[in-house]
């Protein structure tokens, strides 16, 4: 067993070397492959990510305002019945609350009158710098338009508007309607991929203005205030994606850019190499740790596997494993002890051989399993009837033997008779058989002369005797022999 341990030693050190080898050299690797990663692909895919994901809110509200532009209702509305401004009202208002809007809005061609969920709100005039998005985009060929505008009769907070034309039955057009998204929802999804994906995201539009970003007091307006990015600004303002790379307080940075068509402006994707390089060392002690555990676990494992196995062979080397008694090998070990101590403290030991009757003929009428089971029920009868101290086994076949400790010859003859009784009432042997079982006895004493050959051959030869005296007795032997 102690060289057991030892290999487990030798193995569960070869293993956590090799766990910090191998987690090292990965982390070294991972450092290199982040950087080109970063670069090649994951920041692209990053943008596109988030032009997806941008994509994905603009979806519904897209879909809202397409439906109100071909809502037959509000044409109808605008053609007969203009004057019922709480019908329109009362229509923008479920707008508006059914889909979670900051707004929902029509405009009428013919009064060129504004109405939102709260009813008329003003009549939008040219000169009026405010309505300057109606006309131009009336104007324009384009059936809608996103755009972003301040409108104080709403919020102070920049708003994102989606713009539809409604057109009548001829194809006339009759107004404008949409709805109005608050940009703090953008700026909440813009602080969601600084968390999720440890990326800067911010918008300019074609003058270089920051006109969406996460929200916070240094936040510049212009990327001209950008000291370090400025310099690059004809590259970042252009429909052609790139890439840039910058360093920021000894920090190098890297920029994506990417254009957006439908709000026509520029998304910026600016990435920290440190918070990439900070993940992969993460990564690694991360590794390491789950390495180092897992190692240990597994040498734990071995070990209790190892222990359950030495213990699992000791008792295969020390028991019968069809009856559970000790086997020859276990009493001769232990019986030589109780020999050594009988010779030198005088103590009485009596040694009882037994042998069940007429057994190859329960297994050649009834077959082995019968056989098998008379030999286990047996085996338990024998070690009912002997205290704990006394030692018991299966000499082999239908043999067993028995060790009386500290017992003299008659209280060993008694308890001998009152074993061989047992055997013959039990029931369940009976019920086996189909008749009671008997088993001849030879007992003997031990003496300070005595060897485990010869107790033994001694008690052996008085089993016979009762064999030859017509079995199912107990025969105490003739002579003991001496110095």
């Amino acid at each position: 067993m102690k060289s057991n341990y030892k290999i487990i030693i030798i193995i569960t050190t070869l293993l956590l070397m090799l766990s910090v080898i191998i987690s090292t050299a990965n982390y070294m690797v991972s450092l290199k492959s982040t950087q080109i990663h970063l670069k090649t692909q994951s920041l692209p895919l990053s943008i596109d990510n988030i032009y997806t994901e941008i994509q994905k809110h603009l979806i519904e509200p897209y879909l809202v305002s397409s439906m109100m532009a071909h809502d037959t209702f509000l044409k109808d509305w605008l053609l007969h019945d203009e004057k019922s401004t709480h019908k329109i009202a009362k229509y923008l208002d479920s707008i508006k609350n059914k889909y979670e809007m900051l707004t929902a809005f029509l405009v009428s061609q013919k009064s060129k009158k504004y109405y939102t969920h709260n009813g008329f709100l003003e009549e939008i005039k040219k000169e009026n710098p405010t309505n300057k998005w109606y006309f131009e985009f009336k104007d324009i060929p384009k059936s809608h338009e996103i755009n972003l505008d301040f409108n104080e009769n709403f919020t102070n907070s920049l708003i994102m508007f989606i713009n539809f034309k409604i057109y009548d039955n001829n194809y006339n057009f009759i107004g404008v309607t949409g709805i109005g998204i608050e940009i703090s929802y953008i700026d909440e999804m813009l602080r969601t991929f600084k968390k999720d994906y440890r990326l800067n995201v911010y918008f300019l539009d074609k003058n270089g203005n920051v006109v969406l970003t996460k929200q916070d007091k240094i936040t510049p307006k212009h990327i001209d205030e950008m000291q370090e990015l400025k310099a690059y600004k004809d590259k970042i303002i252009d429909k052609n994606t790139d890439i840039i790379e910058y360093e920021k307080n000894g920090e190098k940075y890297i920029v994506k850019t990417k254009y957006i068509p439908e709000l026509d402006i520029y998304l910026i994707v600016e990435a920290k190499l440190n918070d990439f390089s900070k993940e992969a060392k993460e990564v690694f002690y991360i590794n390491l740790g789950l390495s180092l555990s897992f190692t240990l676990i597994f040498s734990i494992i071995i070990m209790i596997i190892l222990r359950n196995y030495h213990q699992k062979l000791e008792r295969l080397a020390d028991f019968d494993s069809l009856t559970q008694i000790p086997n020859r090998h276990n009493f001769d070990k232990q019986f030589k002890q109780f020999l050594a101590l009988q010779k030198r403290d005088e103590r009485p030991i009596c040694l009882v051989f037994i042998d069940i009757d007429d057994f190859k003929t329960i297994n050649d009428e009834l077959g082995h399993q019968i056989g098998d089971d008379v030999l286990v029920q047996t085996a338990k009868i024998l070690n009912n009837g002997i205290r704990k101290t006394d030692l018991i086994a299966r000499w082999g076949g239908e043999e067993f033997v028995i060790a009386f400790i500290d017992t003299h010859i008659n209280d060993a003859h008694s308890i001998t008779q009152k074993i061989r009784e047992s055997i013959e009432k039990d029931a369940i042997l009976k019920k086996a058989i189909g008749y009671s079982l008997t088993a001849s006895f030879g007992l003997t004493s031990c003496n300070k002369y005595d060897t485990i050959d010869t107790v033994i051959s001694r008690a052996d030869k008085a089993m016979y005797e009762a064999k030859q005296h017509g079995k199912n007795r107990v025969v105490l032997a003739r002579t003991q022999p001496t110095e």
